[in-house]
């Protein structure tokens, strides 16, 4: 489903009554791949030229981008989307959500994508701003980032299923680049995130090896999360790999803070390898990364279950709220003159996705493969 820009889509649904844009296939039939997904395309900036615009991913073949930032695409509130990413043509599958150059008058908010082919949610460029979002056994990434986007989230899930992995590439709870070449060009992709709770296999029997990160900040990119959780990811929580990353890092260009962070392996992740990109050890280490963020309010756990979530790893009945006693329940910071300081955000006091109230109730469901529709 193709909104081109200069068109609109009004799925505005409710708690009780969400739209859901799922496989055509009978209970116990559906797979991910069944049908192809939801792009939407807009004349927000990017940092691609301008003419020819660039076409959208995914083999459809559609322009997206321009110069307004307050551009419109219409509304997504209470809709799942589940068993998307048919590949168009080898090799380019199409993630549950798609945002080309989708501007800041577009509201996004009560997502969840389930059992997508490819990524959950992917932007290239534009401002759109989302808040409410759930990811569900992703087979690429669950969150991903391209070509200059600059919006704003709040309150995300990310749950992966142990046993579901794209097996030609791995999956991360999030992926970010500025673009593929690792340029510098304008505007720098640089989203800005609080209270997520990310949720990776977490050892889990059978867990496949294509289960990678929880964060990879790759080529020349910038971000900023705070307040947010990160868990169970099999190789790594937060990873940046590239100098212009890792630079940006050191200089507060981007921004780690007041995160739980836990990982099977290296909760901070510098790669080293030859064959993956590097961060000169002059910029920052892993071990010097790990100081800064414990230094700017962050906290290491070698344990999931340290960070006290009720039961945040099930995959047809999770629950993420905190427990009492939970260090989730505090230690939030919206500081004055920072970017979630902006009026888009709502004040917690708690770190993740979830205090106290349960805001997926009613309209997500963990079970699409035998729901009856």
């Amino acid at each position: 489903l193709i909104i081109e820009r200069g068109a609109k889509i009004i799925a505005s649904g409710t708690a009780s009554n969400p739209i859901v844009f799922t496989s055509g296939k009978p209970v116990d039939q559906r797979a991910p791949g069944d049908w192809g997904g939801i792009v939407l395309l807009g004349k927000a900036p990017t940092n691609r030229p301008l003419d020819p615009a660039p076409t959208i991913e995914g083999g459809v073949g559609r322009q997206f981008g321009g110069t307004d930032p307050n551009d419109e695409s219409g509304i997504l509130r209470y809709v799942r989307i589940e068993y998307a990413g048919i590949a168009a043509e080898p090799g380019s599958e199409i993630n549950g959500l798609t945002c080309g150059g989708v501007g800041s008058g577009t509201i996004i908010e009560y997502v969840q994508i389930s059992y997508g082919n490819d990524d959950a949610f992917e932007m290239f460029g534009g401002t759109v701003n989302m808040k409410y979002l759930v990811a569900l056994a992703t087979a690429d990434d669950d969150y991903d980032f391209d070509f200059g986007y600059v919006g704003r989230l709040q309150f995300g899930v990310a749950l992966r299923d142990p046993l579901f992995v794209d097996p030609c590439d791995a999956g991360n709870g999030i992926e970010c680049d500025n673009d593929a070449t690792g340029s510098t060009a304008t505007p720098l992709t640089r989203p800005v995130l609080s209270n997520f709770t990310f949720c990776g296999p977490n050892g889990a029997t059978g867990t496949l090896n294509n289960h990678n990160f929880n964060m990879r900040w790759r080529r020349s990119t910038r971000f900023e999360v705070r307040n947010s959780i990160l868990s169970g990811y099999r190789n790594g929580g937060f990873s940046m790999e590239s100098n212009n990353t890792g630079q940006s890092y050191v200089d507060g260009g981007s921004i780690f803070r007041d995160n739980l962070v836990h990982a099977l392996v290296n909760p901070y992740f510098i790669p080293s390898s030859s064959g993956n990109p590097t961060i000169d050890p002059a910029i920052i280490t892993a071990a010097g990364v790990r100081t800064k963020a414990e230094a700017e309010g962050c906290i290491t756990y070698t344990n999931a279950a340290d960070i006290q979530l009720e039961n945040p790893f099930n995959l047809t009945a999770p629950n993420f709220l905190p427990k009492a006693g939970s260090p989730a329940l505090s230690g939030a910071n919206f500081p004055s003159g920072s970017n979630v300081a902006n009026s888009f955000f709502t004040v917690t006091a708690f770190r993740g996705a979830f205090g106290n109230t349960n805001w997926m109730a009613q309209w997500t469901s963990f079970t699409p493969k035998t729901n009856v529709y």
